[in-house]
């Protein structure tokens, strides 16, 4: 009698992918909103100081913001 083997479901790939879409499209994402979150702290940092004072930050918060690693929120 011969053995048979069963092939993986089509959700599941073994070739270093991840094992389900889903968590691709998750991944995918989370890096997009790191990226973005890097894009808005250097964008806060060329702020002048008139545009912080209305919106009522200084000169130390955005320091403290943009020393902040891009997967701190």
């Amino acid at each position: 009698m011969t053995a048979t083997t069963a092939s993986p479901p089509s959700a599941v790939t073994f070739s270093g992918r991840l094992l389900f879409p889903f968590l691709r499209r998750l991944r995918l994402r989370l890096v997009a909103s790191w990226y973005d979150r890097h894009l808005q702290r250097l964008d806060l940092a060329e702020i002048d100081e008139h545009l912080l004072r209305d919106l009522g930050l200084t000169r130390e918060d955005v320091r403290r913001e943009c020393a902040k690693s891009f997967w701190q929120r």
